[in-house]
Parts: structure tokens; sequence; C-alpha cells
């Protein structure tokens, strides 16, 4: 593969790191947005078998079109199954067979929960938000949770406001004590840097940097104290990955256009 670098965009950047976050012939839980990007970088690139659910009923589509959400008909393209809510949730993400879902939030603290209910107090909300749809289904469930998000120092509190979409809860043992035997976030992929959660406390650090971005910009952008001292720089997108995104996955800019305000 040509390693030649292009320039590129804040959010193709994001892609690429997120679209690695995904293994061939794993099962993923794919949402609308980046992560549907994402996911069909990674079929065209290293994980050729991945197979594909999407929360309206789809399952393992060969997508040729990029959809515009995941209950848009281009979803259901030479998939296997094209049922509805009950079996992609019931059949499959309960009974375990969900490898890895994509998941996003207005907050996330340090042990990777998500607020997508109300900021401020739940009966007396400064904002109500849309809720949990299948996210929190999919954040108790899933093998593994990677979370795509703005890096804003309001989106990254020391304490979520609601608890909508369960994480490492307080630390190693918060999930089993809330009855949950498998799953918790492992990524963070968001315009300023990766992050990923330490093995024994749980709690989020910084895995990678991207390019151009400083630590202090960072940890000024984040409601809690980060550990630098793992921070590598991300790898930046080869231009067979953005040759991709830009001509043959989007390339009407359906949602690339979403995300210019990522520069």
């Amino acid at each position: 593969m040509n390693k030649k670098k292009l320039p590129y965009t804040t959010a193709e950047l994001m892609i690429c790191r997120a679209a690695k976050e995904l293994r061939d012939r794993e099962i993923a839980f794919i949402g609308t947005g980046l992560p549907m990007i994402a996911a069909m970088l990674a079929k065209r690139t290293h994980a050729p078998n991945l197979v594909i659910i999407f929360e309206a009923g789809t399952i393992d589509s060969k997508l040729v079109h990029l959809p515009g959400s995941v209950g848009d008909p281009r979803c259901v393209c030479s998939s296997t199954t094209c049922s509805g809510l009950f079996d992609v949730f019931g059949t499959i993400l309960q009974r375990g067979r969900v490898d890895v879902g994509f998941l996003g939030g207005a907050q996330c603290d340090m042990y990777g929960n998500l607020n997508s209910t109300a900021i401020g107090n739940y009966w007396k909300p400064k904002v109500r938000l849309p809720g949990s749809g299948g996210a929190g289904d999919i954040a108790a469930l899933a093998k593994r949770t990677v979370i795509i998000m703005k890096h804003e120092k309001r989106r990254f509190p020391l304490k979520v406001d609601y608890l909508t979409s369960v994480g490492w809860v307080d630390g190693p043992e918060g999930r089993s004590k809330v009855g949950l035997t498998r799953g918790g976030p492992v990524t963070v992929v968001t315009d300023l840097c990766v992050m990923k959660f330490d093995e024994k406390t749980k709690r989020m650090y910084v895995a990678e940097i991207h390019p151009g971005v400083s630590r202090e910009r960072i940890q000024a952008e984040t409601g809690f104290p980060l550990d630098f001292s793992k921070a590598k720089t991300t790898p930046e997108p080869t231009e067979e990955e953005i040759r991709l995104i830009r001509e043959k996955i989007d390339p009407e800019r359906v949602i690339l256009h979403r995300l210019s305000k990522l520069k």
C-alpha cells in the first residue's frame, strides 16, 4: 500500500483511526455518521469480512453507497438479514454476539460513562437530550465499545450529569457490581486525541495525540486530570485511505459535510 501522506481534515483522521478499532470477521454495531464511514473504510481495507449491524434491523450489509442513516434503505444492500429492532437487540446483542459497538453522547466522564439524556438536574434540566435509543443496550452488552466525540470541556466532565450508557461505572469492579459480566469501553476517539482506559484503574488516559495538537490544549478541554505518560502521535491517514473516503465512500459529502466543522 502506498504510504504517502496527503492533506486531510480532522474528521478524516478520526474516521481512519476509528476504522482501525474494527477487526476482520467481527460483528460490529454501527451508528449514523462517522462510525458508518469508518466501518465502510475498514471493510475496504483490513477487515473485508466485518459484519455490520444497524439498529433498524439490517444484518451484514455489503454497503455500496453511503446510507444517510441506520434506517436508510441502502443499508439493506446485499445484506444477509433484514428484520427489525427485536432481532438485532434480542437475538444478537443480548446473546453476546456483538464484538464491538460505536457510541457517542453529550457527556463522557473518566470511566467512559455516557450521558445522552439531560444536562443538569434530570427533573429540571438545562437541556433535555434525545435519550438512550439503543446506546444503553450496546454499552451494557457488547464485548467492547468505542466512543467517538468532539473534545470539549463541557463534554468531558468529572462526572456525567446522568448515566445513560454505562462505561466502567466507578472503577475496575464497577460493571460487575451492577450485574454486567462482559464488555466496557476500550477507546475514545476525539478531534484532539485518542484515549484508552488503564487496565487496573479503568480511568481514561491519553494514548495518542493528533498531529499539531498540544497536551495543554487537550487537558484544558477536559474536566478531569489526564495521564499523558503513554502518549504517542496518532498515525496520519494514508493516501489510499483518503482516496477511498473521498472518492468511493462519501464522494457526495453526505456525511463529510456534516463533519466539516471539525477543523
